[in-house]
């Protein structure tokens, strides 16, 4: 009985061990489990512990200027929506083509690796996956060894228990090295291929999946042999594991690699300059800046200074009129060219406008009933009270309509129509428009800023002229995101009808009619030369001169700044939207439809004549009074005018209605708009007129 006793006592200690093993397990388990968690909760992996490039891009993301991190290098942040997912593809094909599988660490891979390397004798394959490379890059290890490798696989696990696997990618494409100081994805594409990762060629992808394994043996500009290799041993293993065409593959090993780095942008670098000062510590600043005009815009700027000749910069601002947003922001010809000194933002300098203001006194004389576009008014010499200005050109027309005189940028009918609408209420609409003219010192404005006595930067004109597209309203600019106001400068027909006379602005010579209205001027002693022009919704500014202020022989606003201003327009990349339609009780009169009120703008001011009347009246020599004008098959005859005497420029009516226009010529031709009887009158410079009546038969 002892024995079976014992057996049977035996048979329950061994079914008992079992339980006990298992339960020991448990145990050993869960306390491996809890001592893995507290390391992992006392040592986490430093996954946010790197720098960033500081970054300026424009509106739709695209790397305007950049600023390298503390330690030299570029690195950028990037987000798995911009880079090209074929490339993607290719990567996780590979480099870890378990990527979504695995936890951080794949056997499978670790297996066949030292298999690999106890057959050959030398690592054939590795067996890091991403998660791993990724927790290499974010802490590098001085040597290779199997502790090293073992922490990389720990911090593996730590990783993929903190982020998912979209974030491990977008750390691994911020970090991984792409060839000397350049880091992750972003800055790999811009520096060997000018561009950013959201498209690339497949040759192109090839390369920057094999680069960060051996980065500095691979470079393509320092090693294109290697760099030629490795791209076609990754198109080789794509198009036999079917991720890619055979074809495909074959197309892409015929591309040759970059022969040299590419510089990083450097594009709107004054403008990128104040949004980092703004907030010098914020990593990524998004202007309003499109990159492609600007980039058109700084090559015509570039250009256009390398042709004027030495020391002499180019500014230009491009603007929305609508929504206030800076599009181009072209602060000099070139910003690290010393001898114009391009460092300095001449959008930003303020300078004398010349006559780019008097397109804001014609609107105030339009607002206020003083004129029409047809209103007749004297360009002569004339004094207002010991400040007698004087034309460009020191010439002068006579009389002239208020189209006219606008068009050819005459200085006495501009300060006429301001001494008659106040200096002060220019510059109160103005302020009210958000821009402050810089006055001299503890002096009131004057009629001189007519002709451009007043001071303002090229940035604030453009906002100035947005009051044209938006028929009288101006929007506040600015070249970082956010809300604009708006303010009223002029009465909506006011604005229509300064925009329809400026529209009629002949182009410069050299340049093609493109459907724009613009003004130039001309500071005084030629030190500033400007150009503003504008379509139905955008608006261009122009400045050319020197940055230190001394005067530039030749240059003017005409010849010098308004050829810029049409180039812009040109290479800017927006089409040319019409002028804006003239709204309720807007329209262009002919003298003849003038009241008698609109037809002669009254100057009241003392006229110093520049020579004596001794040229007699005008008098109408043919066809002489009483004249019949006979038909002629198939309609009515031309006749031809004469007169003598008189001073040019001279208008000639017929029935009351004006010619189209005015001519400095003592002949014209006139057909008849009917048969009966007709009045043809002449009236000169000084106001003298002559009459003579013919019968159309």
């Amino acid at each position: 009985m002892a024995l079976p006793t014992k057996l049977i006592m035996q048979a329950r200690a061994c079914r008992r061990w079992p339980v006990l093993a298992l339960g020991a397990t448990a145990i050993i388990g869960m306390t491996l489990m809890a001592t893995l968690r507290s390391l992992d909760a006392a040592y986490p992996p430093p996954l946010d512990h790197f720098d960033v490039s500081t970054e300026v891009v424009d509106r739709n993301g695209a790397l305007l200027r950049s600023l390298a991190t503390p330690q030299g290098v570029w690195r950028f942040t990037v987000a798995l929506d911009d880079v090209d997912p074929r490339f993607v593809d290719m990567l996780i094909a590979y480099e870890d083509r378990r990527f979504y599988a695995h936890r951080g660490i794949d056997l499978i891979a670790i297996g066949r690796a030292a298999l690999q390397l106890v057959t050959n004798g030398r690592i054939v394959s590795g067996g890091s996956t991403i998660s791993m490379q990724l927790a290499r890059l974010i802490e590098p290890r001085e040597k290779r060894s199997l502790s090293a490798k073992i922490r990389q696989m720990l911090r593996a696990v730590q990783i993929e228990r903190r982020l998912g696997k979209d974030e491990i990618l977008e750390r691994y494409l911020t970090l991984a090295p792409y060839g000397g100081n350049l880091e992750g994805i972003r800055a790999a594409t811009l520096g060997w291929y000018g561009k950013e990762p959201k498209r690339l060629l497949v040759s192109e992808a090839a390369l920057l999946v094999a680069l960060p394994q051996l980065p500095e043996r691979r470079r393509p500009d320092t090693n294109p042999v290697n760099a030629l290799a490795a791209r076609d041993r990754v198109l080789e293993r794509m198009a036999s594991e079917q991720h890619i065409d055979k074809g495909e593959a074959e197309r892409g090993m015929m591309d040759s690699v970059p022969s040299q780095r590419l510089a990083l942008p450097f594009l709107a670098a004054h403008a990128a300059q104040r949004a980092l000062a703004i907030a010098p510590l914020q990593k990524r600043h998004q202007l309003t800046i499109d990159r492609r005009t600007q980039e058109a815009l700084e090559r015509v700027a570039h250009l256009a200074a390398t042709q004027l000749g030495p020391r002499i910069s180019v500014a230009i601002v491009m603007a929305d009129a609508h929504n206030g947003d800076v599009i181009a922001d072209v602060g000099s010809a070139g910003f690290f060219d010393s001898t114009r000194a391009g460092w300095v933002d001449m959008t930003r300098a303020v300078r004398s406008p010349g006559s780019t203001l008097k397109p804001f006194i014609y609107g105030l004389a339009f607002e206020e009933g003083l004129v029409a576009q047809e209103t007749v008014i004297e360009d002569r010499p004339s004094n207002f009270s010991g400040y007698r200005p004087r034309n460009f050109d020191l010439a002068y027309q006579g009389d002239v309509s208020i189209r006219t005189a606008l068009q050819m940028s005459l200085n006495v009918p501009a300060v006429h129509l301001l001494d008659s609408v106040g200096p002060a209420k220019l510059t109160t609409r103005f302020r009210q428009a958000g821009i402050e003219m810089a006055l001299p010192r503890f002096e009131r404005p004057g009629l001189a800023i007519a002709l451009g006595g007043a001071g303002i930067s090229l940035h604030d004109l453009v906002q100035l002229y947005t009051a044209f597209p938006n028929l009288g309203e101006v929007t506040s600019l600015g070249n970082l995101p956010g809300p604009r106001q708006r303010s009223r400068l002029l009465e909506s027909a006011a604005s229509w009808q300064v925009s329809d006379m400026l529209g009629g602005i002949t182009p410069p010579e050299g340049s093609r009619r493109q459907g724009i209205a613009y003004k130039t001027g001309t500071s005084y002693g030629y030190r500033d030369a400007w150009s503003v022009g504008f379509d139905g919704r955008h608006v261009i500014g122009v400045w050319v001169g020197r940055p230190d202020g001394a005067p530039v022989p030749g240059l003017a606003g005409y010849q010098s700044a308004a050829p810029i201003l049409f180039e812009a327009f040109a290479k800017s990349g927006v089409a040319i939207l019409s002028l804006p339609r003239p709204p309720t009780g807007a329209f262009r009169s002919s003298y003849s439809d003038l009241p008698i009120t609109l037809r002669r703008f009254a100057t009241g001011k003392e006229e110093l004549q520049e020579r004596p009347l001794a040229e007699p009246a005008p008098q109408i020599i043919f066809p002489p009074q009483g004249a019949r004008v006979e038909r002629i098959e198939g309609g009515l005859n031309t006749v031809a005018l004469k007169l003598q005497g008189g001073r040019a420029p001279f208008r000639w009516l017929a029935n009351g209605r004006a010619f189209d226009s005015v001519s400095r010529r003592r002949t014209m031709t006139w057909v008849p708009t009917g048969a009966g009887f007709s009045t043809l009158t002449v009236i000169d410079a000084a106001g003298r007129s002559d009459s003579v009546k013919l019968f159309v038969e």
